[in-house]
């Protein structure tokens, strides 16, 4: 074990999974799956008529416990909708990790979460998560993603969401996603200039393993910490594309050990093995051993 996990407090978000909180089978399942985080969805897969029965899924789900060593989001209908206030309720009442709120345009979009937030004198420990799915969102997801993360900001990550986003673009869905990279990239640009976390949009067949391995894999290389899921099939793949391989946790432990060698404390840059590693990269290590580290915990808890 190195120093990593004494400083840093990381969380993994390797694998998301949306679950409709109307669906009670899908619910309880939830609580024996291999996921890091689990989205419990009051919008988009609950039709208008079952809103009501949902919310209240959602109320006694979490009167029987959370979920052991995972994060609890619930996504909400949007702000302009006319069930918002009702599924805040439901949140004010169940305390999870985080809202997720769709179909984030402007920064103060964000203020009326934070505003339920502060009426209801909900813990800091509830954030914000803001789903990227619109034009006007991508355009603006630098300046969102400034004001979330200003003084009191609860914002902790992105979540794209590239059904709306190509709806409402008229973009195809082809293959690799050639188009959508330019606006994919834009949004993890983002969330990295302002320190929050950013979650790759869901794969639409979960029965194409192959087909969302590739994008996984594709989202990893951009920078992505994790990919949204639709169905349990999905875990495991990105668990493992989004983990932590053999060869990168030997790399790391390298870069660490080397730091703490004898007259290498005052020094920004070493030389290891006839290559020049920096400071930056022995922090970059540490966090990876830290998030490697609380995969190996998981792993055996499962």
């Amino acid at each position: 074990m190195t120093s990593s996990a004494a400083q840093f407090s990381v969380t993994l978000r390797r694998s998301v999974l949306s679950v409709p909180a109307i669906n009670l089978r899908a619910l309880e399942k939830s609580r024996m799956l291999d996921c890091d985080s689990v989205i419990f969805d009051l919008e988009d897969s609950v039709a208008h008529d079952k809103k009501a029965e949902a919310r209240d899924n959602l109320r006694q789900f979490f009167a029987q416990g959370r979920l052991e060593g995972r994060e609890c989001i619930i996504r909400v209908n949007s702000n302009d909708g006319g069930f918002f206030a009702e599924d805040m309720a439901v949140v004010v009442a169940c305390r999870p990790d985080a809202v997720l709120l769709p179909k984030v345009d402007e920064p103060e979009d964000l203020q009326r979460v934070a505003d339920v937030f502060s009426d209801a004198d909900l813990p800091g420990g509830c954030k914000i998560w803001a789903m990227m799915e619109t034009p006007r969102g991508i355009l603006n997801a630098a300046a969102i993603a400034k004001y979330g993360r200003s003084s009191g900001g609860r914002l902790e990550a992105f979540v794209v969401g590239l059904n709306d986003l190509r709806k409402d673009t008229g973009v195809l869905p082809e293959p690799g996603r050639i188009f959508l990279v330019p606006w994919l990239m834009q949004v993890v640009l983002a969330a990295r200039a302002y320190g929050i976390d950013v979650i790759d949009s869901v794969s639409n067949d979960f029965r194409d393993l192959d087909s969302f391995g590739a994008e996984c894999a594709q989202g990893r290389a951009m920078g992505f910490d994790g990919k949204m899921l639709i169905h349990p099939a999905q875990i495991d793949a990105a668990n493992r594309h989004f983990g932590f391989s053999d060869e990168a946790v030997a790399e790391a432990k390298a870069i660490v050990s080397a730091f703490q060698e004898e007259g290498a404390d005052g020094l920004n840059v070493i030389n290891m093995g006839g290559r020049m590693v920096e400071r930056l990269h022995l922090v970059q290590a540490e966090k990876l051993l830290a998030k490697a580290a609380l995969a190996e915990q998981r792993k055996k808890q499962a």
